[in-house]
């Protein structure tokens, strides 16, 4: 079973290129003092060359940063390692993606040479780069079985620190799986070589020289470090070679810790990749990903779901995706390689809320089968999943919630959300749909009706006011693009105070048949 590594990777951004010579005193354990040896097999350097072949990444690009929300051009330092003589080296994705410009220092040195990303994972953690220039050392892979108790050694450049550092350890698990909130890998190596920020995308070597992994992880605390397995590199590094993308929509990922009630809170976008899946969809840095194909994301804090929807779907999948964009505070909904994002908005709500803010807590509710989810009020605890048959004895699948559903059914002064669907029929049409709902026209005064669009169901929405003389009632329509099931979302607003939640609920229906 794999294990969630929660810490944050070993990469080093808004740090200038020089630090301090006393920092470099205070955090090298070893360093090699510009080794240019040879002697490996195939033409790799040996041992002594490993400085030599190393690398120091300088990032410049937009990126977003999780723990305030802020987007602005920013640099940041990694590591990598040249894998052939002709400047193609291995490093992070979350070193490089997103990154407008690319500049390498080779084994410590001051020559600046600039650089292509070829191809990338996020869900890996791994990109290839090629380096302008002829002729540079490399590193050759580790022949037969890595083994526990082997010696290794973390090269790179931590803390964005230019002089080259190499530390010593142990293999203490040569092939176990790893979930962190950037990556998600079925095959890594556990070691105690100690490595920092900066030492992302670094190799892990033998006594040889020769790759056991690129480093990519560590969790200070219990003096842990992880680094990617050499057999999961070398299944995809010609891919990334050739400039495909292996199981990445673009997208420089983190999943955010789950909430203090335990509800995930998503994948956080700190950059997207030019011309990618998520580029084309129009995810922009600062975005929170929270459902994918009806999928909630970051269930654990990692991107273990995140993956595994790219993994069945297949990169070049249309994937359904919801999205929250905290800068405008609006929901999204649209299709990676399908249906660009568009808002998750009602109109007319705006002069119905008055512009009311919404800081409630919120949480997932599905119903019975699981098909259907949707997101709602936290104080919304009387909820029931069983399905029902409707118009013209069609069996729907339904999900509602309220603080009373008694009161709800009864009454219009509660307020509360039903999300039904069934599988596609003639008679299923939103006139019919609508009509089938006399109380409304009969006890409700119409406010504003008009087409229904989100990026990926599209129908009719019509928006009730003075239902009863005490609420608004709002009932969306819609259908997915192949037309396959009808789903009603119907949302009573009693208290102004729930007027928020009309957006929260439209951006957060989700159904999977």
């Amino acid at each position: 079973m794999s294990r969630s590594i929660r810490t944050r990777p070993p990469f080093r951004r808004f740090i200038p290129r020089r630090v301090a010579a006393g920092l470099t005193a205070a955090v090298a354990v070893s360093t090699l003092a510009g080794c240019t040896g040879s002697g490996g097999a195939g033409g790799a350097v040996d041992f002594n060359g490993v400085q030599s072949a190393t690398i120091q990444i300088e990032s410049e690009g937009t990126f977003a940063d999780p723990e305030n929300g802020q987007t602005a051009e920013q640099a940041g330092l990694g590591s990598g390692f040249f894998i052939s003589a002709d400047g193609l080296a291995l490093t992070n994705n979350h070193v490089v993606a997103g990154a407008g410009t690319t500049k390498v220092h080779v084994g410590g040195g001051d020559e600046e040479y600039g650089a292509e990303i070829l191809g990338s994972s996020e869900c890996l953690d791994l990109a290839v780069i090629k380096v302008d220039g002829p002729g540079f050392p490399f590193l050759g892979w580790q022949k037969g079985d890595i083994t526990t108790g082997e010696e290794v050694y973390a090269a790179g450049f931590p803390l964005g620190d230019p002089d080259f550092t190499l530390t010593k350890g142990i293999v203490s698990k040569n092939d176990t799986g790893g979930q962190t909130a950037w990556a998600s890998i079925d095959h890594i190596i556990e070691h105690d070589a100690k490595i920092r920020p900066g030492n992302s995308g670094g190799p892990l070597v033998n006594a040889q020289g020769q790759v056991v992994g690129v480093n990519y992880a560590s969790v200070a605390e219990l003096d842990s470090n992880f680094a990617i397995h050499r057999d999961e590199a070398q299944k995809v590094v010609q891919k990334l070679i050739d400039g495909e993308d292996v199981q990445s929509l673009g997208v420089n990922a983190q999943a955010l810790p789950v909430g203090d009630d335990g509800t995930p809170l998503g994948v956080w976008v700190s950059s997207v990749k030019a011309g990618s899946p998520a580029d084309a969809a129009g995810v922009l840095p600062g975005d929170v990903l929270l459902r994918m194909s009806g999928t909630t994301l970051a269930q654990s804090g990692s991107l273990e779901e995140y993956c595994d929807v790219i993994k069945t779907q297949g990169t070049g999948g249309t994937i359904d995706v919801d999205v929250y964009r905290p800068s405008d505070d609006t929901f999204y909904r649209g299709q990676f390689n399908g249906k660009e994002l568009s808002a998750v908005t009602v109109p007319g709500l705006g002069q119905q809320s008055g512009g009311a803010t919404d800081d409630r807590e919120y949480t997932t509710i599905t119903d019975d089968s699981g098909v259907l989810s949707v997101e709602v009020p936290a104080d919304w605890t009387d909820v029931d999943g069983a399905a029902f048959q409707g118009i013209g004895g069609h069996q729907f699948l339904d999900v509602r919630a309220s603080t009373s559903l008694q009161q709800l059914a009864e009454s219009w002064g509660t307020s509360g959300v039903t999300v039904s669907a069934a599988e596609m029929a003639p008679d299923l049409t939103p006139d019919a749909i609508f009509g089938y709902f006399t109380d409304l026209t009969a006890q409700c005064t119409p406010t504003s009706a008009d087409t229904y669009s989100d990026g990926v169901y599209e129908g009719q929405y019509q928006y009730y006011s003075h239902c009863g003389g005490q609420s608004d009632y709002v009932m969306v329509v819609a259908y997915p693009e192949d037309q396959s099931y009808v789903v009603v979302v119907t949302l009573a607003i009693a208290n102004p105070a729930d007027l928020p939640a009309i957006e929260h609920v439209m951006g957060s229906f989700a159904v999977t048949f």
